[in-house]
């Protein structure tokens, strides 16, 4: 082991700064004093309590100056005072504060393949202002962008022992701090150096048994011993499982785990041999409460529910449908018998990055208030890029999805033909199965100038078509939270949806008697019934424009950001470490 460092926390560089910035009325020797302790103890509680002797100095001075003059001035007095509140203002902040390591295998805007690279980016930043101290640990890969590479700065490296013949691994620390959180990218180039960020198993097995370990022993390195380890899907499951086994006699034994379930179909499954070569995990786990599944294989995500103290998935709904046989991909019964120590606590989305009222790449800008108009304009600019009859008076529904069995599509091609009336058009923006492009290609060609396929991924038109399409089709099998209804009621765009996982915790269904609600669902796996809630949002679209432009109102207003889920989350790691 190198020799190892004093290395200030993340949370010291802006108490330095306040320390900084009182020296002026400091004595010489008072800021060499002070210099001397952030070093060597951890600077945010005790620059807490310099502020109060600092405040307590400053309002007597005040106050004594009236009275040199002789007469008085109550003029000051107020000013003075009004420095107390705005330095008392900061404890408001959420006490007592708690830190927190994130673990996963991607996070916007380094790396990103789905909704986990949403959550890895945008939750930390909602704990982080509410009083969380967060970290974020991540594989370095070679894929992530020049750009975050070049702002990386070295803070050490080690080499750790892994596999079931002492074989060992060089392990690399690289640091970036961004937005009030602090990214840790483990560096390896025999690991990561391939892949955007998956492969196949084969590869991406022994690569994430590397990374689990090597980013609880990249903590113990830096002597950064966090409240809470929250783990994210099969690829940092193992955490878990190593907190209580290798790791049980150093100090991140006190640390208590979470593992958050995005997608329960991913597993990390493999046989047993070829995992407990590169984990070197003792015999004990490999048995069939712990890791052993289907008697031959070892379940990565399967250990790591075991051996964590909480289980979360991203949306109640979900949560339960998973201790249930259809959904439960094998996993059902192990669930039910943890379901103790398991919860749901749906997603919400950046909304600094998801707003009508800004977004660059919209044709128009709009808010709440003038919501017609602006997604009118957005409408004849997307008409217009991507080839279909400009027509303000036509009805455009949106699909924008991994083209998957899991995203329903089978239903949309069912009833594709039936959508395209005249008066409707359909635009479809994604990649997948070959038989889903082929088939979404044909239908563009058949129905020229009423459907677009647009077979790739681009950011900036998703951006267009969740502001110019009038509703969004998101008909899954499953979904575990779903992010996409979440965006179109952002931009005013009403979600057709299934009442399944997250889109049935986030989607109320019309009530025509009412008039309340925020979209259109329908429940049964069936595409006569999701033809029936298209249609029905149809009717409401072309009958009555103003109760539709109310409900598109309703949605725009919307909470749909990530800081309710993170008081949530803030609340259970007090449970665990209060």
């Amino acid at each position: 082991m190198p020799k190892k460092k004093n290395i200030l926390l993340p949370e010291e560089t802006p108490a330095g700064k306040k320390e900084a910035a009182q020296e002026e009325q400091k004595s010489a020797k008072k800021p060499a004093a002070e210099k001397k302790t952030a070093a060597g103890k951890p600077a945010a509680p005790k620059s807490a309590a310099e502020k109060k002797p600092a405040a307590e100095k400053k309002t007597p001075a005040k106050k004594r100056a009236p009275a040199k003059k002789a007469a008085p001035v109550p003029a000051p007095a107020p000013v003075a005072e009004a420095a107390v509140p705005a330095e008392a203002a900061l404890p408001e902040l959420p006490q007592p504060r708690r830190s927190v390591a994130f673990i996963g295998s991607e996070c916007y805007p380094f790396v990103k393949t789905g909704g986990l690279g949403d959550v890895m980016y945008a939750l930390p930043k909602a704990l982080a202002k509410l009083n969380c101290d967060v970290k974020v640990i991540l594989p370095r890969y070679r894929c992530i962008p020049q750009k975050w590479q070049e702002k990386m700065i070295y803070r050490g490296s080690f080499t750790m022992d892994l596999c079931a013949d002492g074989r060992s691994f060089y392990v690399g620390i690289m640091e970036y701090v961004w937005d009030g959180v602090v990214y840790d990218f483990i560096d390896n180039e025999e690991f990561f150096s391939y892949g955007s960020p998956y492969t196949n198993l084969v590869d991406d097995i022994p690569r994430f048994c590397y990374f689990g370990k090597a980013a609880l022993a990249a903590l113990n390195y830096m002597e950064w011993v966090p409240d809470i380890i929250h783990c994210h899907d099969w690829q940092a499951a193992l955490v878990p499982v190593y907190l209580r086994t290798l790791f049980a006699g150093t100090a991140l034994a006190g640390s208590k785990s979470v593992l958050t379930i995005h997608n329960l179909r991913f597993q990390g499954v493999y046989n047993i041999p070829t995992i407990q070569y590169w984990t070197n995990l003792p015999d004990y786990v490999f048995n069939k409460d712990a890791l052993t599944q289907n008697w031959v294989d070892a379940s990565m995500l399967k250990g790591g529910l075991t051996y964590c103290d909480r289980i979360t998935t991203v949306s109640g709904t979900y949560a339960g449908e998973i201790q249930t046989e259809f959904f439960g991909d094998g996993l059902d019964a192990h669930l039910r018998y943890h379901s103790g120590k398991l919860r749901g606590i749906v997603n919400g989305i950046d909304v600094d990055q998801w707003d009508s009222r800004t977004d660059r790449l919209l044709a128009a800008n709009y808010a709440e208030t003038d919501a017609p108009a602006g997604k009118l304009a957005n409408k004849l600019a997307l008409q217009e890029q991507l080839g279909l009859e400009q027509n303000p008076g036509k009805m455009v529904l949106g699909l924008i999805s991994r083209l998957t069995d899991q995203k329903g599509l089978d239903l949309v091609n069912a009833i594709l033909p039936a959508l395209v009336d005249g008066n409707t058009q359909v635009v479809v923006l994604g990649t997948g199965d070959a038989r889903y492009e082929e088939s979404f290609r044909q239908f563009e060609n058949t129905y020229k100038g009423a459907v677009c396929a647009y077979i790739a991924y681009d950011e900036a038109l998703a951006h267009r078509i969740y502001a110019g399409a009038d509703a969004l089709l998101v008909p899954s099998l499953f979904e575990p939270c779903g992010l996409t209804q979440l965006i179109a009621m952002r931009y005013g765009t009403v979600p057709v949806v299934r009442e399944t996982g997250g889109l049935k915790d986030t989607v109320q269904p019309y009530n025509q008697f009412t008039n309340e609600g925020n979209g259109f669902s329908f429940d049964r796996y069936d595409a006569g019934l999701l033809l029936d809630a298209v249609n029905r949002a149809k009717t409401l679209y072309f009958t009555d424009r103003a109760r539709w432009e109310e409900m598109v109102r309703r949605d725009m207003e919307k909470d749909v950001s990530w800081e309710s889920s993170a008081w949530q989350y803030r609340g259970l790691y007090l449970e665990l470490k209060p």
